[in-house]
């Protein structure tokens, strides 16, 4: 199977524009206890990696963030990958600790290479833009926040719960913590 290689350009002073889905596009994010657990991962990563969240989405089976990291050196990809294993770690524990049926948890198996591997996330680095003028960044903004309302699931982008749309709104700072965007 062939894969596209994403390239990650870690430049000094770009915003980026991060897109990640859950495996096969499964909705595992549907669930208001996986929407904690990745709102807490997001923040801890956050501070972690010094990087500011200025604005997200988060769907039943794929997550936007707008993000721009505050040092000139930093890696992206480690960024990513501190919030996605935490995600992964808080799903295999409670996995473990629900007792619910093996059935399931056959949507988080993954077969393909040769053995049965519980993922969470999409294989792969998702989707990453460097984001380097306000009005990219206001489109970005804009289509995030539009999400929930285009599926459906919610009719003002201020009403859906886990997005930053409310923040931007000044209704209120949303589920997680969010600074003004500024390019």
């Amino acid at each position: 199977m062939h894969r596209k290689t994403l390239h990650r350009y870690n430049q000094s002073g770009d915003a980026r524009f991060l897109t990640f889905s859950c495996f096969r596009r499964h909705q595992f994010l549907r669930s208001e206890r996986t929407k904690v657990w990745l709102g807490d991962s997001v923040m801890r990563a956050c501070d972690r990696h010094d990087v500011a969240l200025w604005g997200y989405v988060f769907m039943p089976e794929h997550v936007h963030l707008l993000v721009r990291p505050r040092n000139d050196v930093h890696d992206i990809g480690n960024f990513l990958r501190s919030i996605k294993e935490s995600v992964t770690r808080k799903a295999m524990g409670y996995r473990k600790s629900s007792g619910l049926p093996e059935s399931v948890w056959e949507p988080y198996l993954d077969l393909d290479s040769g053995k049965a591997t519980f993922r969470f996330w999409q294989r792969g680095g998702g989707y990453d833009r460097n984001i380097f003028t306000h009005d990219e960044m206001v489109e970005k903004l804009s289509y995030m926040h539009n999400n929930p309302v285009a599926r459906g699931l919610c009719e003002m982008p201020n009403e859906f719960r886990w997005s930053s749309a409310s923040f931007y709104d000044g209704l209120d700072t949303g589920s997680i913590g969010v600074e003004r965007a500024q390019l």
